[in-house]
């Protein structure tokens, strides 16, 4: 008779201190003494954990309907009851389908210009000489391109206005009561939860003035905001604005801090690696001398594979959890309803049978062989697989040829940088320090 659960730690503080703190290392010393899959007790709900790539398949191919969110009413104050990350069943499906055209094929290509200006003008009022957390500019740039591109700002104090709305708003996040119902207290105004509600409702009501305005004049708007609000399900019926604005907030948290974390990264990894870098460069230098052409940029095999690497290496979100509202039987074990399972990027990225050397950033192995949804999950997978996935990567190419084609960067302390927890999210720690030499001869 199989076990209900597989063996794993016994504390629910020290596990969700370990989780919170390091989940690359923990999980990895975790699957180490206890074996894949393995059990971890948490604040939010017991979790059981693989980075076995046929469990995870298993996982993903699992019927939708046999899963719960996990940890839902934790979320539910930072992306909203009608978020498409907290809705189930035909809900779900229906907002997914209803959102997805502004993020594939021409649609989503037309914002490709968006990124380059955005970039481009962000990058050149750098002060050459000076040094500063690069992340903090790759952030400026996709916050921008959000308050653009997705949520249709245009007017530059407008745009101002809300990215720094934005920015109060995640800065306050704190993970500690994402993890932690109870601490989701607002105690007379004063605590991190206190502040955090402010700078939300803060950016709450430029939304919904954005809204209100895209309803009384959309023609001309291409921006996917407007796309948002003329989309139809197959009974005519539209998103209301309330459905509206939390999909546009859970746009922002999972596309514009994800996005800028990983353009931090490819470029430490980038400039640690002479070689990946000059090869990077001359991919770059073919295209010509003229303006770059998004899709000539986003066609192109080695950038494609640095971003890849990147987010094998360093997956922003480690890990995704789902409930299960049916039991599942996972590798000999019964699991029961109520329980989470999560296939762990950070687990299976470091499989040496998929990715010899794991711990090496080498772009080259995207190029060398394609991995399949369960070897490579940066994005998720199954049902739910982020529906941004597309937007984020082609914004991320567009970036770094903008930086390296055209700036010279140099990093301040070439040396290992770990990461760490900002809020749902690891970013490197400091933010990826470097020095802004001017511009690159063409």
């Amino acid at each position: 008779m199989a076990s209900r659960l597989p063996p794993g730690p016994r504390s629910t503080l020290l596990s969700t201190y370990k989780a919170l703190r390091a989940p690359y290392e923990e999980y990895r010393k975790w699957v180490e003494e206890y074996g894949d899959p393995v059990t971890i007790p948490a604040l939010n709900g017991t979790v059981v954990m693989t980075g076995d790539p046929a469990a995870v398949k298993q996982i993903f191919a699992f019927d939708p309907q046999g899963f719960d969110i996990f940890a839902a009413e934790t979320v539910k104050p930072l992306v909203g009851e009608r978020s498409v990350l907290l809705v189930t069943g035909a809900h779900h499906k229906r907002l997914r389908k209803l959102m997805a055209p502004p993020f594939h094929g021409a649609r989503m290509r037309a914002y490709g210009q968006i990124m380059i200006d955005v970039a481009r003008r962000h990058l050149e009022a750098l002060t050459p000489g000076e040094s500063a957390p690069i992340q903090r500019v790759t952030q400026a740039i996709s916050l921008e391109v959000i308050v653009r591109a997705v949520f249709g700002f245009a007017d530059p104090a407008r745009v101002e206005e809300s990215a720094r709305a934005m920015v109060e708003t995640m800065e306050a996040v704190h993970p500690a009561f994402l993890f932690a119902r109870a601490l989701q207290r607002e105690f007379f105004g004063l605590g991190p939860y206190a502040r955090f509600t402010r700078a939300r409702d803060r950016g709450y009501a430029l939304l919904d003035a954005q809204i209100a305005e895209c309803r009384a004049r959309p023609e001309g708007r291409e921006d996917i905001l407007a796309m948002l609000m003329a989309a139809r399900d197959e009974d005519g019926e539209g998103l209301s604005d309330a459905e509206i604005r939390d999909q546009l907030v859970t746009l922002l948290i999972a596309g514009h801090e994800t996005t800028a974390i990983t353009l931090a990264w490819a470029l430490y990894w980038l400039h640690r690696d002479d070689e990946a870098r000059a090869r990077l460069l001359a991919e770059l230098d073919g295209l010509g001398d003229g303006p770059l052409e998004p899709e000539a940029v986003a066609a192109l095999p080695y950038l494609g594979a640095v971003c890849s690497e990147t987010l094998r290496l360093n997956p922003i979100v480690p890990d995704i959890i789902r409930v299960l509202a049916r039991p599942m039987t996972l590798k000999g074990y019964e699991l029961p309803v109520g329980v989470g399972v999560c296939p762990a990027a950070a687990l299976v990225h470091q499989r040496p049978e998929l990715y010899p050397e794991p711990d090496r950033w080498r772009p080259e192995r995207f190029l060398e062989r394609s991995f399949g949804p369960s070897e490579y999950l940066p994005f998720g997978g199954g049902h739910r697989r982020c529906i941004g996935a597309a937007f984020a990567v082609y914004e991320m190419k567009l970036v770094l040829a903008v930086a390296l084609r055209g700036h010279l960067l140099r990093l301040v302390k070439d040396g290992p940088i770990r990461p760490v927890r900002r809020n749902i999210t690891m970013a490197p720690e400091g933010g990826v320090e470097m020095r802004y030499e001017g511009r690159r001869a063409e």
